[in-house]
């Protein structure tokens, strides 16, 4: 991911979570985090339980995320200033601090009379202001991948509905929704080396239609968690657990097709390696103690496990998320 992609990335995800911001650059962004934010970010369990027993309102934290913490260095140093020194007024002495001589403490500007600090030093600051912690959001950094673990894990499934186009039409007669059951499935080819490929796969639960690179469609339609006004939904024909077989037994008729010659190459790498250990270790038993053989054995069955981890060839699949889309049909309801 470069700066822009997770620039994008971040501003998206403060304004999923109803983030509220104060102020953005192309540098930076600071954000007072919403109470579901803040709670999944913070780590302040405490608080919250504190929150949630009393009913006290919730104070939530501000933060800054900076993109680009060599840009940040540069525009933090200060700027030389000109200083231009004017004559006291007459009769009043100047001191180093820049106190008339002879002005009591407490009438010094934000002075307090009534604390220690006020009487002995003459000024006490009355306004406190807050830190506002800084984070980098650059890729790798700990609060970036927070924010990827956060996703991943509230993004697993989602249903959404398209909106209607153009946003805000009015329609005489209603739209015919279709509902689809998405896929995003993640498929590894590993031996000693690896390669990994995600299969989106959808299915009309209606008719059992089946696509193919389903996300790509979706990435050219506004979609809201929200059902639009005036939409029928057709009912649906295909329970789910029918429908989740019918797509794992496509993406694995997708894989049969596959050329697996690379799986024949990594068997005969794996028995050759597993040749080459078993004479190792059996060459150490036959001269070998008695009292240490059983050490060596084990130590023996170790690399075999370690070989097999690596060398066997082996089809992976597994599902990163999932959801379901109502999406305009292009048909009018039947009566």
């Amino acid at each position: 991911m470069n700066k822009r992609n997770i620039h994008t990335f971040v501003m998206r995800f403060l304004e999923a979570y109803n983030c509220t911001i104060i102020e953005k650059s192309p540098t930076y962004v600071t954000a007072k985090l919403s109470p579901e934010a803040d709670r999944e970010m913070t780590g302040r369990a405490y608080y919250w339980s504190f929150v949630e027993r009393t009913g006290a309102p919730a104070e939530t934290m501000t933060y800054k995320f900076v993109f680009d913490p060599e840009q940040m260095k540069l525009e933090a140093k200060p700027k030389a200033a000109v200083a231009v020194k004017s004559p006291p007024a007459e009769g009043i002495s100047v001191q180093h601090g820049g106190q008339p001589v002879g002005q009591p403490a407490s009438q010094a500007p934000g002075g307090n009379s009534d604390s220690i600090l006020g009487r002995y030093f003459g000024f006490v600051p009355t306004t406190i202001t807050a830190r506002v912690p800084q984070d980098e959001v650059t890729f790798g950094s700990r609060r970036l991948e927070q924010m990827f673990t956060i996703v991943r894990e509230r993004g697993k499934y989602v249903h959404l509905f398209e909106e209607p186009f153009p946003v805000g039409a009015t329609y005489h007669a209603a739209l015919v929704y279709d509902t689809w059951l998405c896929i995003n499935y993640k498929v590894e080819l590993a031996c000693d080396r690896k390669r990994s490929e995600i299969h989106s796969l959808a299915i009309q639960l209606n008719s059992g239609e089946i696509r193919e690179h389903f996300h790509k469609q979706l990435l050219t339609k506004s979609l809201s968690p929200k059902l639009p006004a005036n939409i029928h939904i057709l009912p649906d024909t295909i329970s789910l657990s029918k429908a989740v077989n019918a797509l794992e037994m496509t993406l694995e008729r997708r894989i049969s097709t596959y050329d697996h010659s690379w799986a024949d190459e990594a068997n005969e790498q794996h028995r050759s390696e597993i040749d080459r250990v078993e004479a190792y270790y059996n060459g150490l038993l036959l001269s070998a103690e008695p009292d240490k053989r059983d050490e060596i054995e084990a130590r023996c069955r170790n690399r075999l496990q370690e070989i097999d981890w690596q060398h066997k060839p082996r089809v992976v699949v597994s599902v990163i998320n999932c959801g379901l889309f109502h999406l305009n049909a292009g048909r009018t309801p039947r009566n």
